[in-house]
């Protein structure tokens, strides 16, 4: 089997890194879901995306470990038996430790097969979020070689000759549906695209209301993607010139494999790697950077949560920090947050009038511009009850009494 002299590397007591979200390599774990005695006291270390990947690593057995920095919901099980440590840091966060605190033993590159005329030099294909900086700080290198993995031109290359092992292994490509717009997430998209130019930077994260966004925008012209990845939506506003010649920059790209075969194609994206993508000082400095991410609840301070549902925990705060204060920092620029007025069929506000969740994804002094579905609330130079009333006033029509209530009350206890 190729993967043996591969899973003779994962021994106990070793740190592995993996890579996650498209970079994550199936037939790996399928590997390791077969014989999971390779997981005997291995401890695993990597970034999987919550929706996009699935492998507890950390269940396969009773010994193993696993670290991530945003909650996969299947790990629950392991995270009740104390086997997954979640570190509640964002991307770049995540990205500086890899790059210098993570101990490393094992670093595995899920790579295409170098391009003619590039001798050893291997692109991390459709994946350049983690995998060069992990490489870099390993002490023993893995590359993976797959045939189905597309060059992409203007991507990190892996050098062939620095690793310890090359295995080739024909392994499928984690492919992401395309999200549906529902009518909340378009009218949400439609308010987020009014506050958008003509020649913005563009970071814009996954879901209902960020798929619509990227719709919306087909009008604007001179649009540049400075972000953590790059969706099949993108092609669409290419098509529709509404791009910048030049200058799109992102991390991963999500979609299927003909998006990713068109993306290789088209040379249309230069990948980078987290210190970069996810750079807040650096991406300050660009005139006019939106940043437009989901929330699950606002409250009426500002307070924005990304990662709770109740007491549980449902992901993490991501890369959302670090674009929302680039995008405070950016001369012209906006942190945006979006996010339906209500959820489970309309029994609840996501606007509530102060978050009960365990810990706050994004502080108040982060608070932009909220949108729901009603409107948009610029918070970033209101007052405390300015921000209040602003908020009330794009939560869901059934709920803005009782807020206004809870904030009277709120207001009452500060004095």
């Amino acid at each position: 089997m190729p993967l043996d002299t591969l899973l003779d590397r994962f021994a106990p007591g070793r740190t592995c890194y993996l890579p996650g979200a498209t970079g994550e390599i199936l037939a790996l774990t399928d590997a390791l879901k077969a014989d999971p005695d390779r997981m005997a006291g291995v401890h695993v270390i990597g970034c999987p995306l919550p929706g996009m990947n699935s492998t507890d690593y950390a269940a396969l057995h009773r010994d193993a470990r696993q670290t991530v920095f945003l909650f996969p919901p299947g790990s629950r099980d392991s995270l009740a038996r104390g086997n997954l440590r979640i570190l509640p840091l964002s991307y770049f966060g995540a990205a500086r430790y890899l790059a210098c605190d993570a101990g490393i033993d094992v670093a595995v590159a899920h790579v295409a097969a170098p391009l003619p005329g590039e001798g050893k030099r291997a692109s991390v294909g459709i994946a350049a979020d983690f995998t060069a900086i992990a490489w870099r700080a390993a002490r023993y290198r893995i590359a993976l070689v797959n045939p189905s993995m597309p060059a992409i031109k203007r991507a990190p290359r892996i050098d062939l000759a620095e690793a310890d092992l090359v295995v080739e292994c024909e392994s499928p490509l984690v492919e992401v549906p395309n999200a549906s717009p529902d009518a909340v997430g378009k009218a949400i998209a439609g308010h987020v695209a009014a506050l958008i130019p003509d020649g913005a930077a563009l970071q814009i994260g996954i879901g209902s209301a960020p798929a619509a966004l990227w719709r919306a925008l087909a009008g604007r012209r001179g649009l540049r993607l400075r972000s953590g990845l790059a969706s099949e939506d993108l092609l669409h506003l290419a098509d529709q010139g509404a791009l910048a010649d030049h200058g799109h920059v992102a991390g991963i790209l999500v979609g299927s494999s003909a998006f990713y075969a068109a993306m290789a194609e088209r040379d249309l994206v230069r990948l980078a790697d987290t210190l970069e993508t996810h750079d807040a000082r650096a991406i300050g400095l660009e005139r006019g950077f939106f940043a437009a991410n989901s929330a699950l609840s606002v409250d009426l301070f500002g307070q924005v949560n990304l990662e709770w549902q109740g007491a549980r925990v449902a992901s993490g705060a991501g890369g959302a920090p670090d674009f929302a204060s680039a995008a405070m920092a950016s001369p012209g620029g906006s942190a945006i947050t979006m996010l339906p007025s209500t959820a489970r069929q309309g029994s609840i506000s996501r606007i509530v009038a102060r978050l009960d969740t365990p810990t706050v994804s994004l502080p108040r002094n982060l608070a932009d511009v909220i949108v729901t579905e009603h409107g948009a609330a610029h918070l970033r130079y209101l007052s405390l009850d300015e921000r209040a009333e602003a908020l009330i006033a794009i939560a869901d029509p059934a709920f803005r009494d009782a807020l206004g209530r809870s904030w009277r009350e709120l207001r009452t206890a500060m004095c």
